[in-house]
């Protein structure tokens, strides 16, 4: 027979074989609710630049039109970040991403109902203010909930609904409007907002563990003690280079594709298509790759290979589609991987007291940038007589100057959480 002593130490192990996998299960169950709610939120925002042929053309619009209509929506969440990072760390963080899920989801059917340009703006202003602070809340909660040790994998996990939005849900966007017009995508999406949104209600945890040592501070000090970080200066400068570099070029491929390498509008959700089914598993490889060998060097190394296809992708002859689709993909795979290093870097340089408020005010930088560099962009492209645009080729060469810029800023970057 078992003595006592054995027998607690037996039922200790069992207690602690079960509680492991129990843990596991909630933290798989939580990363794939946010990845969830980040689907909808990116596919939101990225629907925008494929659709852009279409919307230029039905609402008569120019390039520069189109960089402001693309920009209103991180104009808007650049606003809404600031003044979210005034009182986010004060609320549970799951009724906090209730909230803004809930607004994000009316914001995006009212994109679906919009009849014209100026209310399509409006209603992006609308969507933008509450999807650019989710966007934040989210990497919040992944590292207030999520190791040190764990957090490239599980940003890797999050960043890599970017690529199921790439792979299904802009095709399917791009197909319904095309057969039957720009409004259904919206619709789509704003539907299964909705749905997710319920069942966030009935999975999310309450997440109040930021608040346990929390002292109740006056907002702006708060605001105060994040501006005069040095640490997080950095990170909001590397903030402000990635995303320049990035949405220099962004909005216009889809344009490019069609007015100078003869695309349809329908094929290109293939462009989108390929590249998500790279970056799905590149971004998840990259996340591992970051936990085990440093974010710093695999942000370093990934930011150097991105230099030749954003090269390419901006000063691409008319040439067959294959070729076409080889360069954008390769493009899709390396700005992707240069985020989740980059992402999980930044979540890390912050401590859990100041967390949300951090990256409230870091998404606001980071929408503002985004804004910034596609109306920037929209001055640069312009449309010849014939309708092919010329001086994307320009974009590409300060986009990769800026990408030379955040290696230098990523090594000033320290990690204290």
């Amino acid at each position: 027979m078992k003595s006592h002593n054995e027998e607690v130490t037996a039922i200790h192990a069992a207690d602690q074989h079960q509680l492991v996998p129990k843990k596991v299960i909630r933290e798989g169950l939580l990363i794939f609710i946010l990845a969830a709610i980040q689907f909808t939120h990116m596919m939101d925002f990225v629907i925008m630049m494929p659709l852009g042929p279409q919307l230029m053309r039905i609402f008569s619009i120019s390039p520069k039109e189109f960089g402001f209509l693309v920009s209103a929506y991180t104009f808007s969440a650049a606003i809404a970040g600031f003044l979210s990072a005034l009182f986010i760390d004060r609320f549970d963080r799951k009724k906090a991403m209730l909230a803004l899920y809930f607004g994000f989801a009316l914001g995006t059917l009212a994109c679906a109902l919009a009849p014209n340009y100026f209310l399509l703006i409006v209603a992006r202003v609308v969507a933008g203010a509450f999807g650019g602070v989710l966007g934040a809340l989210i990497l919040a909660v992944i590292g207030d909930a999520i190791p040190e040790n764990r957090r490239g994998a599980a940003t890797g996990k999050v960043m890599a609904a970017f690529s199921v939005a790439s792979i299904a849900g802009i095709p399917i966007g791009l197909y319904l409007a095309s057969e039957l017009s720009w409004h259904m995508p919206f619709y789509l999406l704003a539907g299964l907002s909705f749905l997710i949104l319920l069942a966030a209600i009935r999975f999310l945890p309450t997440m109040r563990g930021h608040l346990t040592n929390a002292v109740r501070t006056n907002p702006f000090r708060v605001l105060g003690e994040i501006a005069v970080s040095r640490n997080l200066q950095w990170a909001m400068g590397l903030t402000v280079t990635l995303t320049s570099a990035g949405f220099l070029i962004i909005p216009f491929i889809s344009p490019y594709m069609v007015a100078n390498i003869g695309f349809s509008e329908r094929e290109l959700s293939y462009i989108y298509m390929f590249g998500g089914l790279a970056t799905v598993v590149t971004s998840q490889l990259t996340g591992r790759m970051a936990d085990k060998f440093g974010k710093q060097r695999i942000f370093i190394l990934a930011a150097l290979l991105a230099i030749p296809p954003i090269l390419a992708v901006t000063s691409l002859p008319p040439v067959p589609h294959y070729v076409a689709l080889i360069v954008t993909t390769i493009f899709f795979i390396f700005y992707g991987a240069r985020f989740v290093p980059a992402m999980a870097l930044i979540t890390s340089s912050v401590e859990p007291r100041l967390r949300g408020s951090f990256m409230s005010i870091n998404s606001c930088v980071q929408q503002l940038s985004a804004g910034l560099a596609s109306f920037a962009a929209g001055f640069v492209v312009k449309e010849t007589a014939s309708g092919t645009l010329q001086h994307f080729n320009w974009l590409g060469v300060l986009a990769c100057v800026i990408s030379l810029l955040t290696i230098w800023v990523v090594r000033h970057l320290k990690t204290v959480s």
